[in-house]
């Protein structure tokens, strides 16, 4: 199994990440966390194998996020989620060790096969 923590402040967004990464039988939702904050403490106490960590946030960046995540746990796979779809923000998450980038809007069905190809890798 794989332990997936979703870090996203919508919580429908949450809800149907969790649905759908459940139906592959491969994925365990390990964690779920609304803001970046929470988010680190997740992180810290889960160890989870992979982030699917939203940019936008109201307590702070998930670019901040991810910046820590690599720099304490580099082996953790890092699954940007994002509405805005801005190369400026695809480089800089790539830069910062961000290992996928994917839009919510377009690439949503897309997420769980993402997850479950890098694993197997």
């Amino acid at each position: 199994m794989i332990d997936v923590l979703i870090v996203d402040d919508s919580a429908s967004i949450r809800e149907r990440l969790a649905v759908l990464l459940i139906e592959t039988g491969q994925i365990r939702i390990a964690g779920q966390a609304g803001n970046s904050g929470d988010g680190w403490k997740a992180v810290q106490r889960l160890k989870p194998d992979t982030v699917l960590l939203d940019i936008r946030m109201p307590d702070n960046s998930g670019i901040a996020l991810l910046k820590n995540i690599k720099a304490h746990y580099p082996e953790t796979t890092v699954i940007m989620l994002t509405n805005y779809d801005d190369p400026i923000y695809r480089t800089q998450c790539r830069r910062l060790g961000a290992d996928y980038f994917l839009n919510k809007t377009l690439e949503f069905e897309e997420i769980a096969d993402t997850i479950t190809a890098h694993s197997a890798r």
